[in-house]
């Protein structure tokens, strides 16, 4: 088996990672991706609950490079997205007040994680699988995953994990695994609650200031949700969620549940569901201008929305850029 014969590797089934899959396989190349959790999505899966379908992860998305807005169109004719209209707020100093912008919204349909789905479609994929190497023989890629078992031969591999991931996986290419290592990401809680009849807000999307939480949803004002119960989507910031990464899930859906109270400006019964959801690298914490990090001699590479401008526009665009730059060098 050549070097330009073997399979080429992605490890990550997020937004970065599947934008270059398709490129690649519709170049002709065979593509294993390698996933640590039990479905796609990265950042924008979604969850299955006794409430529904739950978006944690990303709540929207908006598309602002022609190349990207050419993909959504796409997307939206295959009915994998859909236009998200919400009633919008801004919350400030406790003062609620409608917040209506031009923004067009896009969200999966009927869940975030459609998309990815979508994107993955027959590709070959290893779920429930954690690379914890990556490392070259004389000719070929090989991967190790936390079980200890050995992957490969590929001829590229294409990481497409956040950045504190990225650095261990990049051993190979120093230069590479210190440029991701400057990148910081920062986490964010999430908070699931459900209401077996609906509260009595206007609101449906709400930006928060001078409050634990950054951002809040309503499940049901998304196009293809459950609408059985009237559930929400609480995202802390920043601040808080590093303040707080290692309390326990029941106290921040006390916390995060009692700072909605607070702003929503209804009366408020306890919900008859509540999850939480720590992700630990949830956005970058400033954007970079990379596209993708690069190692052509070697056929190694990095992706993801840490590259560009934290967005899953960002996302998307790394990894086309990632799949361009390794076929331009195989040409």
């Amino acid at each position: 088996m050549t070097a330009a014969q073997a399979p080429i590797a992605i490890i990550g089934t997020g937004i970065a990672g599947l934008s270059a899959a398709q490129v690649l396989h519709a170049a002709g190349h065979e593509i294993q991706l390698f996933e640590k959790s039990r479905g796609s999505g990265g950042r924008m899966a979604s969850k299955r609950s006794d409430a529904g379908a739950l978006d944690l992860g990303a709540q929207y998305f908006t598309a602002r490079d022609r190349r990207f807005v050419e993909a959504v169109q796409q997307w939206q004719t295959r009915g994998w997205v859909s236009e998200w209209s919400p009633n919008l707020y801004h919350c400030k100093e406790g003062l609620l007040s409608a917040s209506p912008d031009e923004q067009v919204r896009w969200v999966g349909s009927p869940r975030m994680s459609a998309i990815t789905r979508a994107m993955l479609g027959a590709l070959a994929v290893h779920f429930s699988c954690r690379i914890t190497e990556v490392f070259r023989g004389e000719r070929h890629w090989h991967l190790l995953d936390a079980e200890g078992k050995s992957h490969g031969p590929f001829s590229h591999v294409i990481v497409a994990t956040p950045a504190p991931q990225a650095t261990a996986l990049l051993a190979s290419a120093p230069k590479l695994a210190s440029a991701a290592a400057t990148v910081t990401m920062e986490p964010t809680w999430a908070v699931a609650l459900a209401f077996a009849n609906p509260l009595d807000s206007p609101v449906e999307g709400c930006f928060v200031q001078d409050s634990p939480l950054d951002w809040l949803a309503r499940n049901r004002s998304k196009p293809g949700r459950d609408t059985s119960m009237d559930t929400w989507v609480l995202h802390a910031t920043s601040t808080w969620s590093k303040q707080h990464l290692d309390l326990s899930k029941e106290a921040v859906i006390e916390q995060l549940h009692g700072a909605f109270a607070e702003l929503i400006g209804c009366a408020m019964p306890a919900p008859t569901f509540s999850l939480a959801h720590r992700w630990l690298y949830a956005r970058p914490a400033s954007a970079h201008q990379w596209g993708v990090l690069a190692d052509a001699d070697l056929g190694l590479y990095a992706c993801g929305d840490w590259c560009l401008s934290g967005r899953v526009e960002g996302a998307w665009l790394s990894g086309q850029e990632t799949a361009r730059k390794l076929l331009e060098h195989l040409q």
